[in-house]
């Protein structure tokens, strides 16, 4: 269960979209989350790894050193 609070034009802009299309507002949030959250994970969770390799939290590697470990030196 979700429950979200929505500026007044958005509400009225979901609302005549299920009014208009007879589909209901729960319709459309689940659309528009399934068709979002996939970006939105990438987005915020590359932050959030930028930051933690950044902070010395992950560690790094060269190309060069990934380029050898999968045996594709030149």
């Amino acid at each position: 269960m979700l429950a979200i609070r929505l500026p007044e034009e958005l509400e009225k802009r979901l609302a005549d979209l299920a009014r208009r299309t007879g589909r209901t507002k729960t319709f459309y949030a689940r659309q528009a989350i399934e068709t979002h959250l996939e970006d939105l994970e990438d987005i915020y969770l590359a932050d959030l790894e930028l930051q933690r390799v950044r902070d010395g939290a992950s560690p790094t590697y060269s190309l060069e050193e990934v380029m050898r470990q999968h045996g594709l030196e030149d």
